[in-house]
């Protein structure tokens, strides 16, 4: 049987946020933002100079980032690219009352086993609270 187009595994993510939408988007669209929050995954970013991608410093070695944002609406999706794997990653915001539902899916590459997998996207737990933990500190 040809599994070329199954269907990937996939978890997502879900945070929420006591800060207003437009707050969290314009802060998670700032690729430079990101080392403060993202703090499993990302060690460092600057621009490469081509305008739509970032570099990134990862535990892993060099990655590129993209984000494809929109803010009306609330679209965060962002490519990531290094040498193990290429993601491409669905987000949002979304208000939840005064507050905000941030939403991340990661599906899973192919070079990736399961365990590997879980593992890697246990580790987004991590982000999501220090993510929190810094925009509602700045209430």
């Amino acid at each position: 049987m040809d599994h070329s187009h199954a269907t990937a595994r996939s978890v997502t993510k879900t945070v929420g946020i006591d800060r207003p939408v437009a707050e969290v988007f314009d802060f998670l669209r700032d690729p430079a933002n990101w080392p403060a929050w993202a703090v499993v995954n990302v060690k460092a970013v600057e621009p490469s100079g081509d305008p739509d991608w970032w570099l990134m410093t990862t535990p892993h070695g060099p990655a590129r980032l993209r984000i494809r944002a929109d803010a009306a609406r609330g679209l965060l999706d962002h490519d990531y690219v290094d040498e193990q794997a290429s993601w491409q990653v669905p987000a949002r915001v979304v208000a939840n009352g005064d507050g905000t539902e941030f939403m991340m899916t990661f599906f899973q590459p192919p070079a990736f086993t399961d365990a590997y997998f879980d593992e890697q996207t246990a580790l987004v737990d991590t982000e999501l609270a220090t993510l929190k933990s810094i925009l509602e500190g700045r209430a």
